[in-house]
């Protein structure tokens, strides 16, 4: 395939805690990344689905921060550059803009404590009560972080779609763009996942499809392929490949 980017976990989705990381095993994974000529910009490691930095239950919260320092660590031992994770979720029980506020702390505490990486939210379907759906409210994430050159964005096709961004639109994708620029800023941007949606536009489902087989049509991910703002940005695909 020639891929020249990929996507991993750093550790089980199933525990809140990692196993000491071998050095030699770190030494070896940067060996083979650079002799493979993978740059450290195009590998992007995902969080643990148990994270929540914005939640209202306290000991979730403490769990999650300290797993997101943890994976920072690793990040920056493996000697990678990005870490893309979902921001969190409100559960319902507190407003937005606390939610907003717990996430940017906990992202700020993460940044004092460890070296360089740059964190990479995700836009989120808007399924129940996540936040970093729409892009005003990733902006208002960046906004309370300090330091912002350590922010970055993943832009998911299915999310997106399933908050209302019409990509399967002529000219969609351009649009969504323009609309991010606007909104956030294309310096953020840092990934993208690729991922058509079984769901229709603004269902707000999480439910990937395979390229070309769900509501967004195959001539968006013709558009993504031919966006030259695009160029540079490692395009990730998450589908379910049966």
């Amino acid at each position: 395939m020639d891929g020249r980017c990929f996507a991993l976990f750093l550790g089980s989705q199933r525990s809140w805690t990692r196993p000491a990381l071998d050095p030699a095993a770190a030494d070896k994974f940067r060996e083979q990344c650079s002799r493979h000529r993978f740059d450290s910009a195009h590998i992007l490691p995902h969080g643990s689905y148990l994270m929540n930095c914005g939640s209202p239950k306290e000991d979730v919260l403490e769990k999650s921060r300290v797993l997101l320092v943890e994976e920072l660590s690793r990040c920056s031992r493996l000697g990678l550059s990005l870490y893309n994770f979902h921001p969190g979720s409100s559960l319902g029980s507190i407003s937005t803009e606390q939610c907003v506020q717990r996430i940017a702390t906990s992202i700020n505490n993460a940044h004092q404590k460890t070296p360089a990486v740059v964190t990479v939210l995700e836009n989120m379907s808007g399924q129940g009560s996540t936040v970093g759906g729409n892009f005003p409210e990733l902006k208002s994430i960046i906004d309370k972080v300090r330091d912002q050159s350590r922010m970055g964005v993943c832009l998911d096709t299915c999310h997106a779609f399933a908050n209302g961004y019409d990509l399967s639109a002529e000219g969609g994708v351009k649009a969504m763009l323009n609309e991010f620029d606007q909104e956030v800023g294309l310096q953020y941007l840092k990934a993208v996942h690729l991922n058509d949606s079984k769901g229709k536009l603004g269902c707000n489902l999480d439910r990937h499809e395979d390229i070309g087989k769900g509501h967004i049509g195959i001539s968006a991910f013709r558009d993504i392929m031919n966006e030259p703002r695009l160029d540079h940005i490692p395009l990730i695909l998450e589908t379910p490949g049966r």
